[in-house]
């Protein structure tokens, strides 16, 4: 194939994919098709169907992928759906792309705080004013627990020996840890669940005791349980699953069967449901802190909805991590360093034993209904959020490839095939098409370290579908030249020429092109390059996501007929 052209290299291209690529731990499901049935394949197990006439791929981002083998010679594919099924589903963690990608990336490195030495975690103490907590190095050989990260902030008056003896009271040895602290003293604290052969919590309230103690009045701790009215890893793939079926309809014809349900399907799906939950379990902890009380969150292990809600409720309450930094930041601490199982949710390796579940696409979900609600306090874009999303699904970078720190830091140091570490925040916010992830609207805060509390409507009526990450794969969808883009690009340009100033982008968009441009811009293919000789869509996508009867030019979708569906 001819090279591209400098202008018209892709987002997707600097992730090592090309327009039409999929990475292969992108890949969540194959089913094999024909005239009457549709049959879904089991990775594990032996593929020996002669006759494959074709096949489905189903992916972990909304996307579907169908190919036909009518006009294919004879066994390509059987070998194709062979091949894929022994790739797409590695059985050892050394199999995926990560650890044959021995480049580093070339450039800056990102300012984001990476918490994996002392003095990062100093600053971060120091910018939140922390007082009666202290950094221990009680974890630093990965000895007390084998989730958490080397360095730990835990209360003033915990000695480390006491440390270690009640971590081993605690589900996978996560004893009460802080997340931060308000300019008032309250702090924000999360904990797994005491271990469920031990019927006393003595260990537990001496700890939380020691949370007391930490707040400079002495103020008793109040503590949300992360495992009433909240869903498992469990229900939140179930949910996902059930809203994945509306975004990858087989042809036109189920498709509108659905449509004719939509918001039926959607409330059966209980995705809203759970991304309400999570917000209204922030909202109350945001609500305690803000009224000078410490708040533990606790859950099971505390690597799941507790990195959800710590998250959320940081960002309802500081505005720096309404930032681009801040928020990489603030995913670093209490999703990588703190040991959320990326490998094992986003099924980067397989195994039938495994529980998968996006928890942190609920996480982005809930974030993208903050940034809707409160448009000018986020500088960053639903962009950002939906390209982080896929960098999550791509097998290159280590920041979304492990468990705990503890399997990153011995991979790394592998003698046999050691991994080089790539940080996705190192390369994420640059390039070309980097303008699309700061919000032109954004307002900072007057003053730098004050909180700014955001009171979010979590009810289910008050919240949205996030259609650019979840219906972009759907063509038949596409309002051509209509949509938020629109509203967004031709304020990026009135704001770049009334402020002479090109960083909200004004010479990547030509005013004569916004005609072009789709509702799912930058991920569709609606715009026309003929349009512009630098055309602006440089996150584009395969417009190859549905079966190719989703493509007719004949039978053309009311654009806004999914969002207002009768039932």
């Amino acid at each position: 194939a001819d090279e591209k052209p400098r202008e018209e290299v892709s987002f997707e291209d600097t992730l090592q994919l090309g327009e039409n690529d999929i990475c292969l731990s992108n890949v969540d499901g194959l089913y094999l098709y024909g005239s009457d049935r549709k049959k879904k394949l089991v990775p594990d197990k032996n593929f020996s169907e002669k006759d494959v006439k074709g096949l489905f791929v189903v992916c972990k981002n909304m996307r579907m992928l169908s190919f036909s083998f009518k006009f294919s010679p004879k066994g390509h594919g059987k070998n194709l759906t062979n091949t894929l099924l022994h790739h797409a589903f590695p059985k050892r963690h050394h199999l995926l792309f990560a650890y044959d990608l021995r480049e580093e990336i070339i450039g800056m490195k990102s300012e984001t705080n990476m918490f994996r030495e002392a003095g990062e975690w100093g600053v971060e103490l120091a910018r939140t004013g922390c007082r009666g907590w202290k950094l221990s190095a009680v974890n630093i050989d990965f000895q007390m627990s084998d989730t958490l990260p080397k360095w730990l902030v835990v209360p003033d008056k915990v000695s480390d020996y006491q440390l270690v003896q009640a971590s081993r009271h605690f589900c996978s040895d996560r004893p009460p840890l802080w997340c931060w602290s308000s300019p008032t003293g309250s702090s924000l604290v999360r904990m797994a669940d005491i271990m469920p052969t031990i019927t006393d919590r003595v260990q537990e309230n001496i700890m939380l005791e020691s949370v007391r103690k930490s707040h400079p009045k002495l103020t008793q701790p109040f503590i949300i349980d992360l495992m009433k009215d909240m869903p498992t890893p469990k229900d939140i793939h179930w949910s996902f699953n059930k809203l994945r079926e509306l975004c990858i309809p087989e042809d036109l014809k189920q498709f509108w069967v659905q449509d004719q349900h939509f918001w039926s399907h959607i409330e059966n799906s209980k995705w809203l449901l759970y991304v309400s939950n999570a917000l209204q379990k922030s909202l109350k902890a945001s609500q305690r802190l803000y009224d000078d009380q410490t708040v533990v969150v606790q859950e099971a292990e505390g690597r799941d909805l507790c990195c959800v809600v710590a998250s959320l409720t940081q960002l309802l309450l500081d505005p720096h991590y309404r930032t681009i930094i801040g928020f990489q930041s603030l995913v670093q601490r209490e999703w990588v360093v703190m040991g959320h199982p990326f490998c094992t949710r986003l099924s980067h390796v397989y195994s039938s034993d495994n529980v998968q579940s996006p928890v942190f696409l609920l996480f982005l979900d809930c974030v993208w209904q903050l940034i809707n609600q409160f448009p000018t306090h986020f500088q960053f874009t639903e962009t950002y959020l939906t390209v982080l999303w896929d960098c999550a699904l791509t097998s290159i970078y280590d920041t979304f490839l492990f468990d705990c720190e503890r399997d990153r830091h011995f991979s790394s140091r592998d003698p046999n095939t050691p991994l080089v570490l790539r940080s996705v925040w190192d390369e994420l916010p640059c390039g070309r098409d980097a303008y699309l992830f700061y919000n032109p609207f954004y307002q900072p805060p007057q003053k730098a370290h004050a909180m700014v509390y955001l009171p979010v409507q979590y009810q289910i009526s008050c919240l949205s579908i996030w259609q650019q990450c979840y219906f972009r794969h759907m063509p038949v969808l596409e309002i051509k030249g209509g949509g938020n883009p629109q509203i967004d690009l031709l304020s990026r340009i009135l704001l770049s020429q009334s402020e002479n100033d090109n960083q909200f982008g004004n010479e990547m968009i030509p005013i004569e092109s916004l005609s072009s441009i789709g509702s799912f811009f930058p991920f569709s293919p609606c715009f026309s390059a003929s349009a512009s000789s630098n055309p602006p869509s440089a996150l584009l996508l395969s417009s190859l996501s549905l079966n190719a009867s989703f493509h007719s030019t004949e039978i053309m979708l009311d654009s806004m007929s999914i969002l207002n569906a009768p039932d």
